[in-house]
């Protein structure tokens, strides 16, 4: 049976939401799987809801678009939880039984007793990571987060391997052709300028991959 892992991913505007989507789908597809990705935003502004959905499989993919079930969820910012600034309300909205999700942010956030109650029906699996803090520790930019929330997914679930994301960061970074918006590209173009060289770059992104997948922690709901 076609089995498709279908992950959200929601932060806001200037983290690299869009970005990340991209890179964990070239990652896919590097590793033989089959992947689509579709970014979802309104206004072009940083700190504003941002999107993007990514969908993995060993078979073809029919669906586009929107997520409405995911099995993984990935916050990058604590506002998307605690301010309510994403797409979907509540955050984990459609997350399917068993889900998981993955939470950017340096202590556990408080959740309404609906949540908790609903969250725990789920059997959802709840992981932290500083993401930003690792970001900053390691590559000296918050411009990096967007790596750190990869390298935890890469140790919650396995879902692609590190040579893959390796090459995909390679090609987004040494001329891939994938530009979404304006503000993406104007993001990539502050982060290349971080670096005398687009191998330091390389280097330095993959730290912080490593660097996270040694800093997660499951919690219990």
């Amino acid at each position: 049976m076609n089995k498709t892992t279908k992950i959200r991913l929601s932060g806001l505007g200037g983290q690299g939401v869009v970005t990340a989507a991209h890179i964990l789908g070239f990652a896919a597809t590097r590793d033989g799987k089959q992947s689509t990705v579709n970014p979802f935003f309104g206004a072009e502004k940083r700190l504003a809801p941002a999107d993007s959905y990514v969908r993995i499989s060993s078979d073809k993919i029919y669906e586009r678009g929107e997520i409405l079930d995911p099995n993984i969820v990935m916050v990058f910012h604590p506002h998307v939880i605690t301010q309510g600034k994403c797409y979907s309300v509540p955050f984990f909205e459609g997350l399917m039984p068993g889900g998981t999700i993955i939470i950017n942010s340096e202590e556990e956030l408080t959740l309404n007793d609906e949540n908790i109650k609903e969250l725990k029906s789920l059997n959802a699996k709840i992981t932290y990571v500083s993401a930003t803090k690792i970001s900053v520790d390691i590559a000296g930019t918050e411009l990096a987060t967007n790596m750190s929330m990869l390298g935890a997914l890469l140790e919650v679930t396995g879902i692609v391997s590190d040579e893959s994301l390796e090459a995909a960061l390679i090609d987004r970074f040494r001329g891939g052709k994938f530009v979404a918006s304006g503000t993406t590209a104007a993001l990539d173009d502050a982060l290349k300028d971080k670096y005398k060289k687009i191998t330091q770059l390389i280097e330095m992104n993959m730290k912080v991959v490593r660097e996270s997948r040694k800093h997660i922690k499951e919690v219990s709901i």
